[in-house]
């Protein structure tokens, strides 16, 4: 096989290869070999067949499996693993895979090729509607799975720190808060800059109630203040990327059995002319189809194993379509309630300095809190108390 490649790399982080093979062999002296070679066609005493015409039957086979699509798969695989396997030998965190986000089972969106017009023209700084979208998603993707890993590795966190507050905390006393968390972190940093000039120490100050501000604001807005309020949030926010993440795969199911219809629905005729006319017309039209007629025998054992019909694609459309919808609103949600994983991330590195530091700050009642405690009645003198009897309207 002849294998002739261009390497692109023009210093701007993309470098690629172009590479053409060729599907007719070649010997060692540069001739071309044949595509193909007549096979005779043998009975079962392994005798050729001789037709009426008094020709023996055959039937033509490729000299090489190059152009077989199943091959491309087993190709690309053992690129992808050569790949790896200097990307974990130059100890590079990356790695390539073949298969589709779909068959990866990822639940990311994925990105448009952009072309080589698009792509230049994203090189020069000319923003595009299909650079942007690009951007769009990839801003979309990794805050999702920066959200997802964030969840799950609070929420565990979570459950270990909670189980020590509670030995060491006083039971009679109230439990302390995220902002009182907060607060007792911010009074250790405080405390670390006594050496600190005025400036720096009026800069940090001001840091300092901007994040306090941000954190309270925050714990109204989403109502979560105690440790258990926390660790509710965060498990509902989980549920939500379970059911997104179910969504998802019954999507990529149904797309999957929507797929195969199309390809029985497609293929179905050709497979039915398969079957008619004399034994050498058949072979020919076989020979001339037969990329179509293995995709219908391949969707029909989908279908087949699957418990699915073709007359289901009405009822599968409706039900892509809804889920979609369902998906798009579950991602809405999630990006419209300002989840904001840097200042999850903060609240926690917070409690974790805090208890680092061997202390359960005390729960100290906030201004809102202690509006809402009922003003208890002031004790009074007898005089006063002798006033108020005599004078009614003073009560």
């Amino acid at each position: 096989m002849i294998a002739d490649y261009a390497i692109h790399d023009k210093g701007d982080g993309n470098p690629h290869t172009h590479i053409m093979l060729t599907m007719r062999a070649m010997d060692e002296q540069g001739n071309w070999l044949p595509k193909s070679r007549k096979v005779y066609d043998l009975d079962e005493n392994g005798e050729r067949i001789r037709l009426p015409s008094g020709n023996y039957k055959c039937h033509k086979e490729s000299t090489t499996d190059w152009s077989d699509p199943g091959k491309a798969e087993i190709w690309r695989t053992a690129w992808a693993d050569l790949v790896n396997q200097y990307l974990e030998q130059a100890e590079r965190p990356e790695r390539i895979d073949l298969r589709s986000y779909a068959r990866q089972g990822k639940e990311e969106a994925p990105m448009i090729h952009l072309g080589p017009a698009v792509a230049h023209m994203e090189e020069k700084g000319i923003h595009t509607e299909i650079g942007d979208y690009n951007r769009a998603i990839k801003a979309h993707n990794s805050l999702m799975a920066r959200l997802k890993n964030l969840l799950n590795s609070v929420s565990k966190w979570l459950a270990e720190k909670k189980e020590k507050i509670k030995q060491l905390a006083e039971p009679e006393k109230p439990q302390p808060t995220l902002y009182d968390f907060v607060s007792r972190f911010v009074d250790l940093r405080r405390q670390g800059r006594v050496d600190w000039n005025r400036k720096a120490k009026e800069t940090a100050g001001v840091k300092d109630l901007k994040f306090l501000s941000a954190v309270s604001f925050w714990m109204n807005e989403h109502n979560v203040h105690t440790l258990d309020d926390f660790q509710q949030f965060i498990e509902e926010k989980k549920a939500v990327f379970s059911d997104l993440s179910a969504a998802n795969k019954e999507i990529r199911r149904l797309e999957t059995a929507l797929k195969h219809i199309d390809v029985f629905e497609k293929n179905q005729p050709i497979y039915i002319q398969s079957k008619r006319g004399f034994d050498f017309m058949k072979k020919k039209y076989v020979e001339a189809h037969k990329e179509e007629i293995a995709a219908y025998v391949k969707a029909v054992k989908y279908l087949k194993a699957n418990g699915i019909q073709a007359a289901d694609k009405e009822k599968l459309l409706q039900d892509l379509t809804a889920l979609q919808a369902k998906r798009t609103k579950m991602s809405n949600v999630l990006e419209q309630q300002h989840i904001d994983p840097d200042l999850i991330g903060r609240i926690q590195y917070c409690i974790k300095t805090v208890m680092e530091a061997g202390e359960i700050p005390e729960h100290q009642r906030s201004i809102l809190e202690q509006l809402q405690q009922p003003m208890m009645p002031q004790a009074q003198t007898k005089e006063e108390q002798s006033y108020r009897k005599q004078n009614p309207i003073a009560r």
